[in-house]
């Protein structure tokens, strides 16, 4: 598999900027549509890191069009179109946009993180330990790091342009976007995390958790932005799984683990990463790829 260029931030001639995320640029395009590239930024608690991750644009917009497909039948999606030879023409002919652009329907964004967890890692484990609560509602005593729960819940956050997201409850969540709106977004999350988590682990995965956004295009619940990537969700070999402590994982989470070793404050700037750190999150995201497909990327 030879690796593509790595791209830290594209450039488009001909081509309108809409807005500039943490790890993609998006682009205007005709008859109310978006163009989305992902870039080989990482963003790890919140903060853009300076150092990229080579093919993980790649590997973000390629999972996630395979994942699109696959869930269209839970709640419909924003994608247009992949083929790079049929997006509008600056973004056509451009090898370095190739594998990492998609052509998507314009959506009114809901800002909040719908996030679903079926085993109880990462900040999750961390409140646990603290008050033997997840996003402020209490979880049965005396669970191990990464145990199963018994069943998914789902912890909604706010969604920040620049500083950090912030967990919210249900109910809180209720008193942003409404009563209703929250209990479909709620059912949506969990519907997409339970097939999600079974045909991962079918493939040999452990979809630890998961985070989605959604908007509405007219009247319609769509699923926009990402779909069950490492740079969204937690993977573990499920060969290798034990409760008890973190499992090696396919996702960040290696990036997290140098961090916190690191001392950082995880406030911006972040630090640089070093080499073997970029190779391994590399090399994981690829497999994250590779073990969810059954292709190479």
């Amino acid at each position: 598999m030879k690796a593509a260029k790595t791209v830290t931030r594209s450039s488009v001639p001909g081509a309108v900027l809409f807005r500039e995320g943490k790890v993609r640029e998006v682009y205007e395009a005709p008859d109310d549509q978006l163009v989305i590239v992902a870039s080989d930024r990482l963003s790890a608690f919140d903060v853009v890191l300076p150092t990229p991750i080579p093919d993980k644009g790649r590997v973000l917009t390629q999972l996630s069009n395979f994942w699109f497909e696959r869930t269209a039948h839970i709640v419909p999606n924003h994608i247009v179109e992949t083929d790079q030879a049929k997006l509008p023409k600056p973004f056509r002919s451009r090898p370095a946009l190739a594998g990492r652009s998609v052509l998507v329907r314009r959506c009114e964004r809901i800002d909040v993180e719908c996030v679903a967890r079926g085993y109880i890692s990462g900040s999750a484990w961390a409140e646990y330990r603290r008050a033997g609560t997840v996003a402020g509602e209490r979880l049965p005593r005396g669970l191990e790091e990464s145990a199963k729960l018994h069943d998914p819940i789902f912890t909604p956050a706010t969604k920040a342009e620049t500083g950090h997201d912030e967990n919210i409850s249900r109910a809180q969540l209720a008193d942003l976007v409404g009563r209703d709106l929250a209990k479909r977004l709620e059912d949506t999350t969990i519907a997409l995390y339970r097939y999600a988590h079974a045909y991962a682990l079918g493939r040999g995965l452990i979809l630890a958790d998961t985070k989605f956004e959604f908007g509405f295009a007219g009247d319609e619940l769509v699923l926009i932005d990402e779909a069950l990537t490492p740079d969204s969700s937690r993977y573990w070999d499920s060969a290798l799984y034990r409760p008890g402590g973190s499992p090696p994982s396919f996702d960040k989470q290696f990036v997290r683990d140098f961090l916190v070793r690191s001392g950082w404050d995880r406030e911006p700037p972040g630090p640089a990463l070093p080499k073997d750190v970029v190779s391994g999150t590399s090399e994981r995201y690829r497999q994250a790829y590779e073990r969810v497909t059954g292709r190479p990327l």
